[in-house]
């Protein structure tokens, strides 16, 4: 009698336990979770519903306190926060899933060959294009001409973008169909001459000459190259992306995609600078929606180091006959830095070059006047002067890097800038240490997609081949936790994001993603070799390996 009451009694007890649960969508636990939190702080469990973290904490906490009917148990594997990359090109990603792919390649001989291969595959093609070449990974390191390009193709127009995105090598047709010849000025651009002959090179704002006659993908188009994009990132655990230069029509494109669902991942967007986009959402203003946040303006001071386009405080050590050159005046930057400093958009500047960063910081600092909660970001923040530095903190600038330019760049940077203007460059720490936050994004398509080769550069200082032996410039590397927080919830402070995700924190939309090895732990030479295992986006699971 009495073990039926026991039984009885202990059955009561459950009922009562289990109702007294809080419900949820589901649970996960027996992980190591990283929450990015401002303490760093770690847990094992968290519980999900209507797409928000509800409780983070112990296993038995989460176990104790939440039922779900998914209960899911990870064994021990690593979770983060939904990865960031809160400067790239999603729709340039698309658009160079659809082109030949020149990455990587080591002369203009296979250039050619790719680009033979790519219109084989491609016989109806009007144009052909392609991008990712680096002249700095051949071994003459020249740029290179149009007659082999002519040789190749003499009846079909190429247009060839520089890794950089900031130069272009075109072939003869394409120039006559451009009406570039010697007499072809371009102010913030460069047309490159040899015995006073266009050689088919156009650097910064040459390429629009180019680019106003080559024919632009459509509506439909762009749809496939975004959910191409798409699949590339989830697959590799970014959960929020960029779009850093987008005009009202694409951007519009991204909105309706994401609203029918076709588009799940979150992105962040920056207008393009341009009198029809600033008529328009100066008028509008900011907003953001469950997926896109618009309240940005993308703006271009200057070009990129490698095509020798940053514009320098001082010539180039290699190149002593220039010191770059901006891309519109420095009355015209501060013209439009006025106009969005009297709106409530943040100003997103690219910045490579020292003489770029100087002047930016100090029309940052006339419009900002001091401390602030303005967000307004130097992207890039690539070489930046000595004298320089403290006004990211004294008038809360944020730089938003990209660590893996610095490792790309490693092996030329030194004989652009030499040995001591060099030291300025890729200073991700010193560059953090100012106001205690940095943004770390890939600039892809110009650089590889996958966010752990950025978190692998920035702690290591290598790249793939683990060169240099010791790390360049080791100075300047971060530790781990402050990388994470950098492609995570920094990232999201950067974006105006931070109160709806970046961190994996009770209320906070549930993005987040599930590795096989953690990054936190595993040797920095495994680093850009851990799986992607789980993507998930507002408590949705969107990839799966």
């Amino acid at each position: 009698m009495q073990y039926r009451y026991l039984i009885t009694a202990l059955s009561v007890w459950a009922l009562v336990a289990c109702s007294s649960k809080k419900e949820a969508d589901f649970i996960i636990h027996n992980a190591v979770v990283y929450t990015a939190d401002s303490a760093f702080s770690t847990a094992e469990a968290f519980a999900v519903s209507d797409g928000k973290f509800v409780a983070v904490g112990t296993s038995e906490y989460i176990l104790n306190n939440y039922r779900a009917d998914r209960v899911t148990d990870l064994n021990g594997l690593p979770v983060y926060p939904g990865f960031y990359d809160p400067h790239a090109h999603f729709l340039g990603l698309g658009q160079m899933l659809d082109q030949a792919d020149l990455v990587g390649t080591t002369s203009f001989d296979e250039v050619i060959q790719r680009l033979q291969t790519f219109a084989a595959k491609h016989p109806a093609a009007l144009w052909l294009i392609g991008r990712g070449w680096d002249q700095n990974d051949w071994p003459d390191q020249q740029f290179p001409t149009r007659e082999k390009l002519d040789a190749a193709f003499p009846n079909i127009p190429v247009c060839l973008t520089r890794i950089d995105g900031h130069a272009v090598v075109i072939n003869s047709k394409a120039l006559r169909l451009a009406k570039i010849g010697k007499g072809t000025r371009v102010p913030g651009g460069e047309v490159v001459l040899a015995n006073g002959e266009p050689t088919g090179v156009l650097v910064d704002n040459a390429m629009g000459l180019v680019r106003r006659v080559i024919p632009q993908p459509d509506q439909a188009d762009k749809e496939r190259m975004l959910l191409a994009a798409q699949k590339v990132c989830l697959s590799l655990g970014l959960t929020t992306v960029s779009d850093a230069g987008l005009n009202q029509n694409d951007i519009e494109l991204v909105e309706r995609l994401q609203k029918t669902n076709k588009l799940k991942i979150r992105d962040y967007v920056m207008i393009s600078l341009g009198e029809p986009n600033l008529d328009y959402y100066l008028k509008r203003g900011p907003f953001q929606t469950d997926r896109l946040t618009v309240r940005s303006f993308k703006l271009y001071a200057d070009g990129a180091l490698g095509s020798r386009g940053a514009c320098l405080r001082k010539p180039y050590n290699d190149r002593p006959e220039t010191a770059g050159f901006l891309l519109l005046s420095p009355e015209e930057l501060e013209r439009n830095l006025t106009l969005l400093a009297n709106s409530a958009f943040q100003a997103n500047t690219h910045c490579i070059g020292d003489s770029a960063n100087h002047l930016i910081l100090d029309v940052y600092g006339k419009l900002l006047k001091g401390k602030n909660d303005r967000r307004w970001r130097i992207e890039h923040a690539q070489v930046v002067s000595p004298d320089d530095f403290w006004k990211f903190n004294r008038f809360s600038v944020i730089p938003s890097v990209q660590p893996t330019h610095a490792t790309s760049d490693m092996y030329w940077a030194a004989d652009r800038l030499g040995p001591v203007r060099v030291k300025g460059a890729y200073a991700f720490k010193d560059l953090m240490k100012q106001n205690g936050y940095i943004a770390f994004g890939s600039d892809f398509p110009v650089e590889a997609v996958n966010p752990l080769y950025g978190f692998h550069a920035a702690v290591a200082r290598v790249d793939a081949k683990g060169y240099p032996k010791g790390g360049f410039q080791m100075e300047n590397a971060l530790d781990r936790p402050s990388a994470l927080k950098a492609m995570t919830s920094w990232a999201a402070y950067a974006n105006f994001e931070d109160h709806l995700r970046g961190s994996l924190v009770a209320g906070k939309q549930a993005d987040f993603v599930v590795l096989q090895q953690d990054i936190m732990k595993i040797p920095a030479t495994a680093l850009r070799n851990a799986t992607v295992l789980q993507t998930w986006v507002g408590g949705e699971k969107l990839y799966q390996k």
